[in-house]
């Protein structure tokens, strides 16, 4: 003898129960010709048999167990792998990071390793705070363009940056430090930072992670909203080199090739004689009294 289970009169509880018994069987891949003769299914509904309730029960139960067991289960994993490969903090290295070889270039409370170009270890609108190199607006102190201590060839640098509302400011690479030098863009190509509210958003080649006045973004992206952390990435390899902001790749070029050497030529860049023919140099922030802050800032050599 058979009941309808999908009859108009048939209890919500009757229903849950046959798609839990369902999505069990399609959860742990039961014998499904055994459940076949407890039902049977034509255009008038879906009949159960009445001496298969008690083993349908008796499965429904065994599945909600299970399900319990599997939660609690992957929810300990989860716990314990939290607990074994604890996060991270801001401006520190993590296992893999110091594996592949990465050095902080920025501690998260100095400006050690860094000074302003061709004024040395000057105090500056440039400072150390909350775990941010930040460039300050509106103030009186020394401006300029902020530089790593040291010089970099073949490497990758990562780091987080924002940027404050019509925001303009850049990255400069393989930049040569010298008093006849005025300052660091006029050696070194950029990475550009942007926010787009800024009147020169609309020129395709000064927009975010392009190399900036010679070619737009490879691939678009968007910058994060205000107040949130962009990621950027650097790679130099025998002068070719790879931008990328937030995870998307916006540029690449060849600082050895005819190609670059003509397009630079061919720029407004042109009047530096310095300008884009190195690919070792230092690094440097670009201050242009607007705010901009940077975080994680880190670097590993490649060969």
């Amino acid at each position: 003898m058979y009941e309808n289970l999908i009859n108009p009169g048939i209890s919500p509880q009757k229903l849950r129960n046959f798609f839990r018994l369902y999505h069990y069987i399609l959860q742990i891949n039961a014998n499904l010709h055994l459940f076949a003769r407890c039902f049977k299914i034509d255009y008038s509904g879906i009949y159960v048999r009445e001496k298969s309730k008690h083993f349908i029960t008796n499965h429904i139960l065994f599945s909600m167990k299970l399900t319990a067991f599997i939660t609690v289960a992957g929810l300990t994993a989860a716990i314990t792998t939290s607990c074994s490969s604890p996060q991270v903090k801001d401006n520190e290295l993590s296992r893999d990071e110091k594996k592949e070889g990465y050095q902080l270039l920025f501690d998260g409370s100095t400006l050690k390793g860094w000074h302003l170009y061709n004024l040395g270890d000057t105090a500056s609108a440039w400072v150390a705070q909350d775990g941010e190199i930040r460039c300050l607006p509106g103030t009186d102190a020394e401006h300029g363009d902020l530089v790593t201590d040291g010089e970099f060839e073949n490497y990758e640098l990562k780091f987080d940056w924002k940027i404050s509302k019509e925001g303009n400011s850049g990255v400069f690479i393989n930049v040569v430090e010298r008093p006849d030098i005025p300052t660091a863009w006029a050696s070194g190509p950029e990475y550009q930072l942007l926010e787009k509210g800024h009147h020169d958003y609309e020129k395709e080649m000064k927009r975010s992670g392009c190399l900036y006045g010679f070619s737009s973004q490879l691939n678009p992206v968007e910058l994060k909203p205000l107040e949130e952390w962009n990621h950027s990435v650097i790679k130099q390899q025998n002068g070719k080199i790879e931008f990328v902001l937030n995870d998307v790749v916006t540029a690449r070029n060849d600082f050895n090739s005819d190609q670059w050497k003509e397009a630079v030529a061919n720029s407004n860049f042109k009047a530096f004689p310095e300008f884009g023919k190195q690919v070792k140099g230092r690094i440097a922030l670009q201050d242009w009294n607007k705010g901009i802050s940077f975080k994680n800032i880190k670097i590993r050599k490649i060969d």
